[in-house]
């Protein structure tokens, strides 16, 4: 006889993404019992679409490595990153955390980490920026190692950032495929090998089974999850918080195919439900140049719609924003015959050699090789008043059979499909390129023009692009003098229209260092917790490296876990 789910738990989590099930593993593994609610179908949130790294200074990662630095260079490196926005109780908690919170996944559950060696800090030019290992990332997995019931909760990988639905991991597999495009025999025998496995993946068990990036983040904490014994509980959307009469959060009213139902939480309640941007009138509210709150495209699934932090305000909790309400990516639109519209993120195009970001007054407007965050804020300040924001990625012929141009594939990928949809537009030379664009053709040839002479001297004159680690390591070490830049002078010439996107949303709940939510009056109330984007993002509205939505997301997971643990610890006494 099956035996009906209970109603009462220790801690119930509202939200199945990183944050969320970091908190639920974290106090699981300290005997609690725990309730994962999760709106959508599938589990992992914006995470399980990502590319999995998490920026986590000063792990064992690193040490492991043979880098061994304090936490005032950390410090250091954010203070003059953030500016007036640093937090710093806040940042200290989570630059004490952090380190423990890699050493316990890594060590104590299914999620095996590996160092971002090579990574480097965005703004190579600040004080104590980092050169590499403050980031780590999920080790691939293949999904058969997975239980069966984790596989059927697992969100699967996006097909934009994919290659026919299979992920491909940032590194060198990575490298390999774009070796392949110019001939590299080990590249082509890489990418037969992977893309082989993946379409019998697809004949045998109808979905890609190795697991890289957010999908494989996902996979192992859900696996760490069942493993600890966590509960989830899918198409399962909370509704609204039970308090008693202090006001002390008890629980939450939530619904399921059975109806409304009210379950208890003995400890607390810990809101994970990935932000706001699919709330279209916070949109408007917030997002800069966004009118009507549909001026914008975001790569999070569409259960990210706020509900997390209404609930938060709903018992008095406070929606607060600093630099920035959304955590920017540039986007562009990939038409499909089906009718449906995809949202591809650039997140690599940019910083290769022989590509360039004009607006329509066909001028360059930022570093593309910088963080994908500076270049939506870029086109923000760039883009003419009177016009939607958008600008244009353009390349010449040697750049699309070398490197994607968003969704567009280097060769052997034919550019056909792309150009027969309209995604990809080209033109035989830049003028005319400029023309079907709508770009000012006269500025985008004297753009093009100084930009050629800078590329040959290896000196961006205008912008510094490759000039810090953090952009050279994203061009192309064959290129030279800077591995970033390369001319735009071999016709036809090809462009993808970009425009403001994001990965989710930097505003959120306001927090102490413990994760506690607090009120209008700085006060934390009591049972209840906000970590991932329901939580204000540590790093106050910035985007000073790569991986400072997940790494925050799973220290403050862990740290709001441990704390619920330690509240009902202290109650039993």
């Amino acid at each position: 006889m099956t035996l009906p789910p209970a109603t009462e738990y220790d801690v119930i989590v509202v939200g199945a993404g990183a944050g969320g099930l970091a908190a639920a593993i974290a106090a699981a593994h300290s005997g609690r019992s725990v309730l994962v609610l999760e709106a959508a179908d599938v589990c992992g949130g914006a995470t399980a679409w990502s590319g999995g790294w998490l920026w986590a200074p000063r792990s064992m990662l690193a040490r492991g490595e043979g880098v061994d630095e304090s936490i005032e260079d950390v410090k250091a490196y954010l203070r003059a990153a953030l500016g007036a926005d640093y937090d710093e109780e806040r940042v200290d908690a989570f630059l004490v955390a952090a380190p423990q919170m890699v050493e316990f996944f890594h060590t104590q559950t299914a999620l095996e980490l590996i160092p971002g060696s090579k990574i480097n800090d965005i703004y190579g030019t600040l004080p104590h920026a980092g050169t590499g290992n403050r980031s780590a990332a999920p080790k691939p997995i293949d999904a058969r190692r997975l239980s069966p019931s984790v596989r059927r909760l697992l969100r699967g990988q996006l097909y934009e950032t994919s290659f026919l639905g299979m992920g491909i991991m940032a590194g060198p597999d990575l490298g390999a495929f774009l070796s392949a495009a110019r001939g590299s025999l080990r590249g082509i025998w890489h990418c037969a090998w992977r893309v082989g496995r993946h379409l019998i993946d697809l004949v045998v068990h109808r979905r890609g089974m190795q697991l890289v990036n957010g999908t494989a983040l996902v996979g192992r904490l859900l696996q760490s999850a069942e493993d600890a014994g966590v509960h989830i509980r899918v198409s399962t959307p909370a509704l609204r918080l039970t308090q008693d009469h202090d006001g002390r959060v008890t629980g939450v009213v939530a619904r399921s195919a059975d109806g409304e139902e009210s379950l208890t939480a003995r400890s607390g309640v810990v809101l994970a439900a990935g932000g706001f941007p699919h709330d279209v009138a916070r949109r408007r509210e917030r997002f800069p140049r966004t009118p009507t709150g549909s001026e914008h495209w975001t790569l999070a699934p569409e259960t990210a719609d706020g509900s997390g932090i209404t609930l938060g305000e709903s018992v008095g909790g406070v929606l607060r924003q600093q630099a920035s309400a959304g955590a920017w990516c540039p986007v562009s639109l990939v038409p499909y015959r089906s009718g449906r519209v995809g949202v591809f993120p650039h997140i690599m195009d940019r910083a290769k050699p022989g590509s360039i970001g004009v607006v329509s007054t066909g001028e360059r407007f930022v570093n593309e090789a910088n963080g994908y965050f500076d270049y939506v804020a870029g086109m923000f300040r760039a883009a003419p008043e009177n016009e939607p924001v958008q600008s244009w990625q353009i390349g010449d012929a040697t750049f699309v059979r070398r490197f994607p141009l968003g969704m567009a594939k280097p060769r052997p990928v034919p550019l056909f499909p792309y150009l027969r949809s309209g995604y990809l537009v080209k033109a035989p030379t830049l003028r005319a390129l400029a023309e079907k664009c709508g770009i000012d053709p006269a500025g985008l040839e004297r753009t093009v023009a100084q930009f050629n002479l800078d590329a040959r001297s290896g000196l961006d004159t205008r912008f510094g692009r490759g000039s810090t680690p953090f952009n050279r390591y994203g061009g192309d070490a064959s290129y030279g003098p800077n591995p970033s830049l390369a001319p735009l002078e071999k016709g036809p010439f090809y462009g993808v229209r970009v425009l403001p996107g994001s990965f989710g949303t930097f505003a959120g709940l306001a927090t102490d260092g413990r994760a506690r939510v607090l009120d209008a009056k700085d006060r934390p109330i009591a049972g209840l917790y906000a970590v991932g984007a329901d939580q204000a993002n540590v790093m106050g509205g910035h985007y000073p490296a790569g991986g400072v939505n997940i790494g925050p997301a799973l220290t403050f997971g862990y740290i709001a876990g441990r704390d619920l643990a330690r509240t009902e610890a202290e109650a039993q006494r």
